[in-house]
């Protein structure tokens, strides 16, 4: 193991990551106007895509890093046989799900069963699958939304550790994505099953669901699965599902073995939010 990885293995940060969340939600005005103002400079955020441009009116940073965007500025993908980017990012791997494993970076697989929390009935659904992995960096929107239309069945918080998911951190630190404290949502689809993983990251401070509101961090550290089947809710494509206060990546698991991936999906291509990214 690497230098890289032991010293991030002794870092606090679980505490790092929650007094993000505290500090990201103090209301002093010239801390607020101050820090988004350079962070914008710094990232070179776009806030002309922005629902409110006004850097002034948001109440702390945490709202301001979660903003809405103006209609239209992501149109949806059309076709009953596509699948859509479920947000802003880059494409940091995809492919099919081999013999329980899915490929992380450089070499590093990690395994699918500790993905999904070692959740047996969702491991058979998607062991032949395919998955597509999406990093949102700092300056990117950072809500999440439906891949394809799909009813709600279940959904999991997986308590685990706060590593990095930065490039450098993914090829560096073996089983990464399922290490990391996470939320599952798994759907059904007119094309079979679906996963929406949220993963966390360090500095990311909560992750929330429209259906649940704050998700993590819960009460407890223990692994907490609801199931939602009876009450079938169901999510179009396009719609928001989730959001992450303070941006980490997006992990989705479809459970057909043949997908056909658009040529815009590449390795570190950038991908915006409705585009289609692959069809059935």
């Amino acid at each position: 193991m690497s230098f890289f990885v032991t010293w991030r293995e002794f870092l606090p940060n679980r505490l790092i990551s929650r007094g993000m969340g505290w500090f990201t939600h103090l209301t002093w005005p010239w801390l607020r106007t101050w820090g988004i103002n350079r962070f914008i400079r710094k990232y070179g955020v776009d806030m002309s895509l922005a629902a409110n441009p006004d850097v002034t009116s948001y109440r702390h940073f945490d709202e301001f890093f979660t903003r809405a965007l103006r209609d239209g500025v992501r149109p949806i993908a059309t076709g009953s046989n596509t699948y859509v980017c479920p947000a802003d990012g880059a494409v940091s791997e995809f492919g099919s799900i081999k013999e329980g494993q899915l490929y992380q970076a450089k070499g590093h697989y990690y395994s699918l069963s500790e993905l999904l929390a070692s959740q047996s009935d969702w491991t058979e659904l998607f062991e032949q699958g395919q998955f597509a992995t999406f990093y949102l960096s700092p300056r990117d929107y950072h809500r999440v939304h439906m891949p394809e239309t799909g009813e709600l069945l279940s959904m999991c918080y997986v308590p685990g550790t706060f590593f990095s998911v930065s490039i450098f951190a993914v090829e560096q630190i073996p089983n990464l994505f399922a290490r990391n404290e996470r939320v599952i949502s798994i759907f059904k689809t007119e094309h079979g099953y679906m996963a929406v993983i949220l993963v966390g990251a360090l500095c990311v401070s909560s992750i929330e669901t429209t259906w649940a509101g704050i998700v993590a961090p819960p009460l407890t550290r223990k692994i907490q699965r609801t199931d939602y089947s009876p009450q079938t809710k169901t999510l179009q494509r396009g719609d928001e599902m989730g959001r992450f206060h303070m941006g980490s990546t997006v992990i989705v698991l479809w459970s057909e073995s043949k997908i056909t991936w658009d040529d815009s999906m590449k390795k570190d291509a950038t991908t915006v939010m409705g585009q289609r990214i692959a069809t059935s």
